[in-house]
């Protein structure tokens, strides 16, 4: 069984009578229970869309974090062939938080890059929890450039609360590195397509996804700051992170709204957690199709479309 969130414990108690009944019918097999359980499962599928078809923005952000939901190793196994990764930026060093390499994509030759949470204590650690360092977007400006050199079109994942905001990452110039990702991203002759799966937040995300076509999953996030980060400025307290969340925007749905990115990935019912097959194979899909529709396009006007679609979202926004 999965962990549960806060807003879903009548799902879990639901659930959990499911799974008393079947354990109370493996210990006495004369027991019909096929009724019972077809009644629960549906009331907890109901409440399930129920619950799911009104999260507020914070409630998202939770689903968005959630330690269940795939993360960027599980979309390389799921979608891409021969997956070769490349370390070291060639400067400094080596950056776990993003892994980049190559590979291919339902036959395609393609770069890949992506931000790694890791999904326990030790993967965790090993990843810096999806933070990258400087010589992570020094690592993808790399894979920028050799993909524009070889022609082959960028598939980008960005999960992360935002790159490293440590002293030695400072000292090694993490906005400039960050500036320099997407500096290169622009530069880019071939089709780049970037995915929020979880957490975008601030150039952490953005150093890695500024691309053609950009899509959100469901309940993903994605803004300047995180909510409690926001929370802490605003109010001088992360307890208003709930209401910075909701003025913020962050959700998929907003942002679909105010033209930041180009759709919406559905993802199965109740988060990509519950069925983390289905999510990847519904971005594996909108991926492929994005590539697609962009194959005859030249690298120049690759380039302009790009450039044009950043300088609109300042006009969308009335900036």
């Amino acid at each position: 069984m999965h962990a549960y969130l806060d807003f879903e414990r009548p799902i879990a108690e639901l659930e959990g009578k499911i799974v008393e009944l079947r354990q109370l019918a493996a210990q006495d097999p004369s027991m019909d229970i096929a009724d019972d359980v077809a009644r629960l499962q549906t009331k907890a599928s109901t409440l399930i869309h129920d619950t799911y078809a009104k999260l507020s923005p914070w409630q998202k952000a939770l689903v968005a974090r959630h330690p269940a939901r795939p993360h960027f190793k599980d979309y390389v196994e799921g979608l891409i062939e021969d997956f070769t990764p490349l370390a070291g930026d060639r400067v400094f060093g080596e950056d776990r938080a993003i892994v980049a390499g190559l590979g291919r994509f339902r036959g395609r030759p393609v770069a890949v890059m992506g931000h790694e949470k890791g999904n326990d204590t030790k993967s965790r650690l090993k990843h810096n929890f999806g933070m990258a360092m400087p010589e992570g977007y020094r690592k993808s400006q790399r894979l920028f450039e050799m993909a524009d050199r070889f022609g082959l079109p960028v598939i980008a994942l960005a999960d992360t609360q935002g790159a490293y905001p440590g002293v030695g990452a400072e000292e090694r110039g993490q906005a400039e590195a960050i500036a320099r990702s997407t500096q290169a991203s622009l530069r880019l002759g071939t089709p780049f397509v970037s995915v929020i799966i979880g957490e975008g937040m601030s150039g952490g995300a953005l150093g890695i996804a500024v691309a053609n076509r950009v899509y959100m999953l469901e309940h993903s996030i994605y803004a300047v700051i995180s909510p409690e980060g926001c929370a802490s400025i605003l109010w001088r307290s992360s307890d208003k992170a709930q209401d910075a969340a909701a003025a913020m925007r962050i959700t998929a749905q907003d942002l679909l709204e105010l033209k930041v990115i180009d759709d919406v990935i559905r993802e199965p019912e109740g988060g990509a957690h519950r069925k983390p097959e289905d999510a990847i194979q519904s971005v594996g899909d909108t991926i492929a199709r994005a590539l697609n529709d962009m194959r005859h396009l030249s690298p120049e006007e690759l380039r302009r479309q790009r450039r044009e679609k950043y300088l609109a979202m300042g006009r969308n926004l009335g900036i």
